[in-house]
């Protein structure tokens, strides 16, 4: 037998991942010298992050069925091979002052290595921490929340000494390496691997560990109620999230009278709070259970959306903002986990797939749903009720989960139109 691998070192490899391709949310700091250098429009130069993150989405779906046959380590080299290439490619496109170049290697190969690479670790760490699901996926989503904070003024400086193009070919270099280097260590847990003492508290009664609710193949999650309720809470919390992300510069100005230095600081502040969003709340959803955590962040995020348009007080205006940030990342930390409680870890990374085109989906929808809103009237309330309705939904969405995960335990539902009973193998555990 070989020797086990070491699940935190795991968890390192997974956060080297995911910082390296979440300095996707490092787009912006391109966006002006690439203006500057080119001429070209900031819409057709955003188009090429919204690219990036609808690929994201859709390589998400189409590879994870990749990663369940190959093996995290062969999916993760390939993410470091897509994201490598599309990253340095864009010093190639650059460097051709190609936009549509542009498109290919930053929009579609790094899109590719983004999706690849962000389910590859998290399914993995789902695997390798049963005990601890929330904090593992939190540490390495939390990564990814981070990334643009050590990204982002590394790829400024790099922009001053040795322009764009090389900045590029640099920072692609430097994210192939680490993506590679990190992709060699992981690989699923042996079969039978509990983490030790894990079985032991699972029956001492002292602690009441929860067990999968069913084992099911990605083709069967997508046929149950229950896969569809957690891809439009999470499409209706990115949207939210990202519209908020888009306008919250302006907002300020205009709700809490705050000014454009003042304002450009929160949006440096909420980068931190989306990334200690993902670990708090997931290391919190362990304790309190993931059905919970989902009602808990639309609860709270119905409140804050109805109480913005009335705060003039930059300090209550910031807090409320950070608060929804903090529940946008969460969810995204939470969601793997959540995937793994209730259609258990036989396809866990292909069924996180099939889940991240709700991401694909609200990178679109977000921005457009702010857009379309605002045109309606001269400030963002319209905006703003709108999306606190969307919340409203998703929060009676967090309820019909609960209540369908509450039948599935007593066997009475499960796959649309069809039963779906619990395995004797998966009832849950009595104290």
């Amino acid at each position: 037998m070989g020797k086990t691998k070491n699940r935190w070192l795991i968890a390192a490899s997974a956060v080297g991942i995911h910082i390296s391709i979440g300095s996707v949310y490092a787009w912006s700091v391109y966006t002006k010298p690439l203006i500057a250098k080119f001429g070209w429009d900031l819409a057709d130069t955003q188009f090429t992050f919204s690219l990036a993150i609808f690929f994201l989405g859709i390589s998400a779906a189409f590879l994870g069925h990749y990663l369940e046959k190959k093996g995290p380590k062969k999916s993760g080299l390939l993410a470091a091979l897509f994201f490598g290439v599309g990253i340095a490619g864009s010093g190639l496109a650059i460097y051709l002052e190609s936009i549509y170049l542009l498109y290919l290697f930053y929009g579609v190969f790094g899109g590719i290595g983004l999706g690849l690479g962000y389910i590859t670790p998290v399914s993995t760490l789902v695997k390798w921490f049963p005990d601890k699901r929330g904090l593992a996926t939190g540490l390495a989503i939390m990564g990814f929340g981070f990334a643009a904070l050590i990204s982002s003024p590394v790829i400024v400086y790099l922009i001053a000494a040795v322009g764009i193009a090389n900045t590029f070919f640099i920072m692609g270099s430097a994210y192939f390496i680490i993506i590679f280097a990190s992709s060699l260590y992981l690989a699923p847990p042996p079969k039978g691997w509990a983490p030790q003492g894990f079985h032991a508290t699972d029956t001492s009664g002292k602690k009441k560990v929860s067990q999968d609710l069913s084992q099911l193949t990605a083709n069967e999650a997508v046929k149950t109620k229950r896969f569809w309720y957690l891809w439009l809470m999470l499409f209706i919390n990115i949207s939210c999230g990202i519209a908020i992300i888009s306008v919250a510069s302006p907002m300020a100005q205009e709700y809490a009278g705050m000014t454009v230095v003042a304002a450009a600081t929160m949006v440096g502040i909420m980068g931190l709070f989306n990334g200690v969003g993902r670990i708090g709340w997931a290391t919190f959803s362990d304790v309190i259970g993931r059905p919970a955590m989902y009602t808990i962040f639309f609860a709270i995020q119905v409140v804050a959306f109805f109480l913005l348009p009335t705060v003039g007080n930059a300090i209550l205006f910031q807090a409320l903002i950070f608060v929804i940030l903090s529940c946008y990342g969460g969810g995204f930390a939470t969601i793997p986990a959540y995937i793994g409680d209730v259609f258990g870890t036989k396809q866990l990374g292909a069924i996180h797939g099939y889940m991240l085109t709700a991401w694909a989906a609200a990178g679109m929808a977000g921005p457009l749903f702010a857009a379309w809103t605002r045109s309606f009237s001269s400030n963002y309330n319209v905006t703003l009720y709108f999306f606190a309705g969307l919340l409203v939904i998703a929060l009676l969405f967090s309820f019909l989960i609960r209540r369908d995960i509450k039948n599935l335990r007593k066997g009475t539902s499960g796959k649309m139109g069809e039963p779906e009973p619990l395995a004797p193998a998966l009832e849950p555990v009595k104290n």
